[in-house]
């Protein structure tokens, strides 16, 4: 199972993007892939789907993400092209706080849901999400802990990415992949300063 994939875009459409890994070329079928950057270094993580005639993987900004699309992948009828065109088209919060409103004419909006499915959407979910700001600082914690592994896989030392921390957290972009271009750049440009 592949977990996560770290590389660079070399290739996009509108539901994917091709991740290249030492010279492998990865086809990531993400909800955002129109905006992510050709020749950028990013980090998905993944949830590698395996039918009779493909194996498919899925990738995400964050853990979080991941979480949501298997908790709605695990409704009876939705399947991963279905959880990723909601994840597409709804932020979490508002998604959650649908499923724990029972917001039917919301849901309903989302593509590929009809009255069945929102139904049961709710059905399946609700009560099943907590929602706080605790929640939201422990998500951002967890992606400044995965961006400063990342860095370190990257070859960067741990003094230098510990002094680059404090920007990471002001950051107003707190996604996996917001924060890692962020430190590559503040990394850089501490670099050529140095010279």
């Amino acid at each position: 199972m592949i977990a996560f994939i770290s590389g660079t875009v070399v290739d996009k459409d509108l539901e994917s993007v091709v991740i290249d890994n030492h010279g492998i070329g990865y086809q990531v079928y993400c909800a955002k892939s129109h905006e992510m950057s050709l020749n950028e270094p990013t980090v998905l993580y993944t949830y590698q789907h395996v039918r009779e005639d493909a194996i498919i993987l899925f990738g995400f900004s964050n853990k979080q993400e991941l979480a949501l699309f298997k908790r709605i992948i695990s409704v009876k009828g939705v399947g991963p092209k279905t959880g990723l065109g909601i994840l597409g088209k709804a932020p979490a919060n508002r998604l959650i706080e649908a499923v724990e409103n029972e917001d039917i004419v919301f849901l309903r909006t989302l593509p590929g849901v009809g009255p069945k499915m929102a139904s049961q959407i709710v059905l399946d979910l609700k009560g099943k999400f907590v929602s706080s700001d605790q929640d939201v600082s422990v998500a951002s914690s967890s992606n400044l802990d995965d961006v400063m592994a990342t860095l370190l896989e990257l070859g960067f030392k741990r003094n230098e990415i510990n002094a680059i921390k404090k920007e990471l957290v002001a950051s107003e972009d707190q996604s996996v992949d917001g924060l890692i271009k962020l430190g590559l750049q503040l990394l850089h440009s501490r670099k050529v300063g140095s010279r």
